[in-house]
């Protein structure tokens, strides 16, 4: 087995379970409240990521006062603000829409950087906004009325992708460089000391916890968070950054289809045509980049 193809393979697997956050989210959004969740989720997961530091001997980061604001403000939208959205929108939404809606990700990401840096786009990147923008329509706008509360669901589900795309925003404003498994750590700890409070407000005790639920956090915490950090970063260092970023495109895909073989969703004819436009969408992006040399910053595939 070729390098190349051993980071190929590895990237894939990654992205599988990044896609299976969605099913993950599904169940815990009907046995356990958002934060009280996501504290629970960087509660597991910390201990393994600051293990990995120790095992791999990571520096940890001086960071500059500035960038520690910045780090804190990158907890609570790509950490907390992604996570508790996430399990919300999945209260009312399907998650074979959501997997279509986070797919659009890299788009959003783009998107930001434009409006917010003042960054001049080229036509593939308006073009790929404009994919993204109607493999979401296709969803949010169906014909049939099954789903009532599937707009303010999706609406919600698109609000975490926003989060994901403003902590990438975030980190490119970090004066200090940060290793990628030291910043999941951080992540983690200040997403989790975020989270907690909020948690305890909750009153999760008073509440109906499901099984099922505390064992999809284990799941989140242990396989897509841990494992797929190390599975992203093994393949990273044997490929490209532009070859890895087109990868980010199966996301969505291992979301729908796991959500149709594990939850049972019924696969529509919207929900195809707007996976079709997203998966075009991020190779419309992934493909330029492949032209020009580029640092991919995936981290928030972990968060």
């Amino acid at each position: 087995m070729s390098k190349q193809f051993q980071g190929y393979l590895y990237l894939s697997l990654a992205m599988l379970l990044v896609g299976s956050t969605v099913v993950a989210s599904k169940i815990i959004a009907s046995g356990l409240p958002p934060f009280t969740a996501t504290a629970l989720r960087f509660a597991i997961a910390l201990p393994l990521f600051l293990v990995l530091i120790r095992l791999t001997a990571t520096p940890w980061p001086r960071a500059t006062r500035r960038d520690w604001v910045i780090l804190l403000l990158q907890a609570g939208a790509g950490s907390v603000g992604y996570t508790t959205l996430l399990i919300s929108g999945l209260k009312f939404t399907p998650a074979t829409d959501a997997g279509v809606i986070i797919g659009t990700l890299p788009v959003v990401s783009a998107a930001i950087a434009i409006v917010v840096l003042g960054e001049r786009p080229q036509r593939s990147v308006l073009l790929a906004v404009a994919l993204a923008a109607a493999g979401v329509l296709a969803i949010v706008f169906r014909p049939d009325a099954d789903h009532p509360h599937s707009l303010a669901g999706s609406a919600l589900i698109f609000g975490a992708v926003v989060c994901e795309g403003l902590f990438i925003l975030l980190n490119k404003r970090l004066k200090t460089e940060i290793p990628p498994l030291a910043l999941s750590s951080l992540m983690a700890g200040l997403g989790g000391a975020i989270a907690a409070p909020i948690a305890l407000a909750e009153l999760p005790w008073t509440g109906q916890m499901t099984v099922s639920a505390i064992a999809a956090v284990v799941y989140y915490a242990l396989v897509p968070t841990v494992g797929g950090f190390v599975l992203w970063y093994a393949g990273l260092a044997k490929v490209s950054g532009s070859e890895a970023s087109v990868f980010t495109a199966l996301a969505p895909v291992s979301a729908v289809l796991l959500a149709f073989a594990v939850l049972g969703e019924p696969l529509a004819l919207n929900q195809l045509l707007g996976i079709g436009c997203v998966l075009a969408a991020v190779v419309g992006i992934g493909l330029p980049a492949s032209r020009t040399p580029s640092a991919l910053s995936p981290q928030s595939k972990a968060q």
